[in-house]
C-alpha cells in the first residue's frame, strides 16, 4: 500500500512543480544597474508578485545580468512574458522566458 501512495503522489508532485515553474519567469539581458526594485516595478503591473531576485556575483556583489520574477498566478506570468519580452528596461532589451529547473 505504501508503494501505491508513493506512485500516486509523484504525478501530483510533478503537477505542483510544473505549476510553480509556470509562474516563475527568467529575465535575461538586464543592465548591471538593474536591481530588484526596478524589476518589481517593471513587472508588477501584470499581477501580484511573490518574489523578485536579481542574481549577483557572490564575491563582488555585482549583478550577473539576469534574474527571476515569480507571480502568484499563471495568467499574470503569461501576460508579463508576452508584454515584457524584448522590451527596454534600463536601456537594455530584456529577454523573458519561463524559468526551467535544471537537474
Amino acid at each position: 500500500m505504501q508503494c501505491l501512495n508513493r506512485s500516486v503522489s509523484l504525478p501530483l508532485a510533478r503537477q505542483l512543480l510544473a505549476r510553480h515553474l509556470s509562474t516563475k519567469l527568467f529575465v535575461g539581458g538586464l543592465s548591471y544597474d538593474t536591481n530588484e526594485t526596478v524589476l518589481k516595478d517593471a513587472f508588477g503591473k501584470y499581477g501580484e508578485i511573490i518574489e523578485v531576485k536579481v542574481i549577483c556575483h557572490r564575491v563582488y556583489g555585482e549583478s550577473k545580468g539576469y534574474g527571476f520574477v515569480q507571480f502568484s498566478s499563471e495568467a499574470a506570468a503569461s501576460t508579463a512574458l508576452k508584454e515584457m519580452d524584448g522590451q527596454l528596461l534600463d536601456d537594455r532589451n530584456i529577454r523573458v522566458h519561463y524559468a526551467h529547473k535544471w537537474s
